[in-house]
This record gives C-alpha cells, structure tokens and sequence, in this order.
C-alpha cells in the first residue's frame, strides 16, 4: 500500500509503441469534427506541412475506408488507407491506418474531440504494432513533427473556416 502522499501510477503497456500529439483549436468541437467527417474539408487539410492529398475513394461511417495519396512536396507519392472503427460525433473517432487494407503494420489512431470554452482540444493518440515500427516512424518519417504539422494544417483551415462563416 502506498504511503501517504505518494502517488503510483502504472504506464500504460503500449507506452513504448505510442505516440500522443495534442492541440487547442480556435473553433467548437462540431467544426473541428466535421473537419474530419467529410472529404471536401479533409482534403484542404491533411498532412504535414507541403503535402497535398488525393482522395480515391471515401466512405466516413463504422467500417468505411478512406483510399487516398499523399503528394509530398519532393513529388514522392504514399498510398494510404484508413478505415474508421469506432464514431461516437463529436467526441472521438478511432480509425485504422495503414497503406492499404492488408498492411501487417498498421497502426490505430484514436481522436478525441473535448470543448474548452469556445475552443477544441484534439488528441490523437497512435498506438503502432511494435516499439520498432514507432521509433521508425519518429526517425524516419518524421511522425511527431508531421502530427503537429497536420493538426496546425487543421487549426489554420477550421479557424479559416470560421472567420469566414462569422463575415458571410
């Protein structure tokens, strides 16, 4: 039993294979999610910094897939497909990433949607399939730096979007 006035807390055992990114956004929590629902708005956003994305095919609903390419700014094409597991609008989307359907090292990703005031926090938590995968991730495809990117691609675009809906 512990003392009095300690504190133990267990890590989670996927600490060592996840990553947690997290941001307030300048925007409600409906906004910020719908950023995330429908292609017309997720295609003006996602991905790092210099990336553009084309989507190929889309279905936002409990085991529908997003098909799509990322363009990066070096002219390298990624294939991508995510599938959407759990919805629960606005709170939190769990989804499945990989590219494409029979990827062994697909990764989950869970989002969650939480108001503060007038604002949004987001977290998206990714959980990869091993500690190596994750740390390959981070090293060599610059993952935690891309998650901020696209969560401040995000911010820039929802916030865009409502300045814009407050002056028309």
């Amino acid at each position: 039993m512990a003392g009095a006035g300690q504190e133990t807390r267990a890590e989670p055992a996927t600490a060592d294979r996840e990553i947690v990114i997290s941001r307030v956004i300048d925007a409600p929590r409906e906004l910020v999610f719908e950023a995330f629902t429908e292609v017309r708005h997720l295609s003006r956003w996602w991905g790092p910094e210099g990336f553009t994305t084309t989507t190929r095919s889309f279905e936002f609903r409990e085991g529908g897939v997003w098909e799509f390419v990322m363009h990066g700014p070096d002219g390298t094409d990624y294939s991508e497909w995510i599938t959407w597991t759990e919805i629960v609008a606005p709170e939190r989307i769990v989804l499945l990433h990989g590219e494409s359907r029979d990827d062994p090292n697909t990764f989950e990703s869970v989002l969650t949607f939480a108001s503060e005031g007038a604002a949004t926090r987001i977290v998206m938590g990714t959980v990869f399939p091993t500690r190596e995968l994750r740390d390959e991730a981070v090293e060599k495809y610059h993952a935690i730096e891309g998650g901020q990117q696209t969560l401040g691609n995000l911010a820039a675009y929802v916030t865009e979007t409502v300045r814009k809906g407050a002056q028309g």
